[in-house]
């Protein structure tokens, strides 16, 4: 039976957070909350550890969903199997909310950590998963100096981060946070660690998509089997966009490492793949004194770069990123390293292709067996 509103607080789960599940809600929610300093600690198997978040599931919203909480210097920890670390962050699924949603929560010297089996960490980030979204999508969250960690296996790290997944949006979907000398970190294996990154997946989004946001002196890394580590970067995946795509974040100074098996790297790059896109394509990350490493086996490592993959295009592709002084490398075999590059592989475009990408002092190896190492270069395969 449907409730109008359910609160749920848990011992040690929920800390100044909003959790709705299977409800209706007609009107704003709003979190307000100030948790500057605290710790929120789930152990065992299925938890979820909810500090200063929105959670909305399996509901039902008419009107603007924002949260604005305060974090800093707080803790949130989850440990065990299946977990839920959440410090924050907007998180919508299973629901249809027919209004805005907005996280502006401020996490300075946060820490966001899962440890175990399938587990999700995300921090001053907005996940909208199976939902369906009649307006804007906006992360504006502040995260300098944070830390957001997951370990074990089938891991998500998110900071200051946008995931759009199996979710259809009408609305632009924008990534505005901040996260200088923040850390991001995956450890184990099918890890995904994403910093200041959009992440489209899966997904119908009927407007631009934007990431606009500010990852200098930050660090990104996954190691283990079967990682993603994206920094500064916009990703589409077997998604259907109506509307221009923009990278635009600045990562002057920023690391982003993979290590292990079958490994990506994409740093301050925009990646589409097995995608449709109706309209216009722009990077234009800033990249300055930025090192993108993968080391291992098939790996992939993507600086300042355009990277159309099995996709269709509809519109002019643009990269112009600056990517001054910045290394780009991947080591072991059938590596892909490329730098300020424009890459299209089995792909349709119907316009312009335009790569004005500097890259003057910058450093692009590719060091191994059956390896491809591309700087300021368009590649159509």
């Amino acid at each position: 039976m449907k409730k109008s509103a359910l609160l749920v607080v848990g011992f040690l789960l929920t800390h100044g957070a909003l959790v709705f599940a299977e409800s209706d809600v007609r009107g704003t929610i709003n979190n307000e909350s100030n948790n500057q300093g605290s710790a929120n600690i789930a152990v065992g198997v299925g938890n979820e550890a909810n500090t200063g978040s929105t959670a909305i599931s399996n509901s039902n919203v008419r009107g603007t969903v924002i949260n604005e909480s305060r974090n800093q210097g707080s803790a949130n920890v989850a440990v065990g199997a299946f977990n839920n670390a959440n410090l924050g962050s907007a998180n919508v699924q299973n629901s249809n909310v027919r209004g805005t949603v907005i996280n502006e929560s401020r996490n300075h010297g946060a820490a966001n950590v899962a440890v175990g089996v399938g587990n999700n960490a995300s921090l001053g980030s907005t996940n909208i998963q199976n939902a369906n979204v009649r307006g804007a999508v906006i992360n504006d969250s502040n995260n300098r100096g944070s830390a957001n960690v997951a370990v074990g296996v089938g891991n998500n790290a998110n900071l200051g981060s946008t995931n759009v997944q199996n979710a259809n949006v009408r609305g632009t979907v924008i990534n505005e946070s901040r996260n200088q000398g923040s850390a991001n970190v995956a450890v184990g294996a099918f890890n995904n660690a994403n910093l200041g990154s959009t992440n489209i997946q899966n997904a119908n989004v009927r407007g631009t998509v934007i990431n606009g946001s500010n990852n200098q002196g930050s660090a990104n890394v996954a190691v283990g089997f079967g990682n993603n580590a994206n920094l500064g970067s916009t990703n589409v995946q077997n998604a259907n966009v109506r509307g221009t795509v923009i990278n635009g974040s600045s990562n002057q100074g920023s690391a982003n490492v993979a290590v292990g098996f079958g490994n990506n790297t994409n740093l301050g790059s925009t990646t589409l793949q097995n995608s449709n896109i109706r309209g216009t394509v722009v990077n234009e990350s800033n990249n300055q004194g930025s090192a993108n490493v993968a080391v291992g086996f098939g790996n992939n490592a993507n600086l300042g770069s355009t990277n159309v993959q099995n996709a269709n295009v509809r519109g002019t592709v643009i990269n112009e990123s600056n990517n001054q002084g910045a290394a780009n490398v991947a080591i072991g075999a059938g590596n892909n390293a490329n730098l300020g590059t424009v890459d299209l592989e089995n792909s349709n475009v119907r316009g312009t292709v335009i790569n004005e990408s500097n890259n003057q002092g910058a450093a692009n190896v590719a060091i191994g067996a059956g390896n491809s190492a591309n700087m300021g270069s368009v590649v159509v395969k």
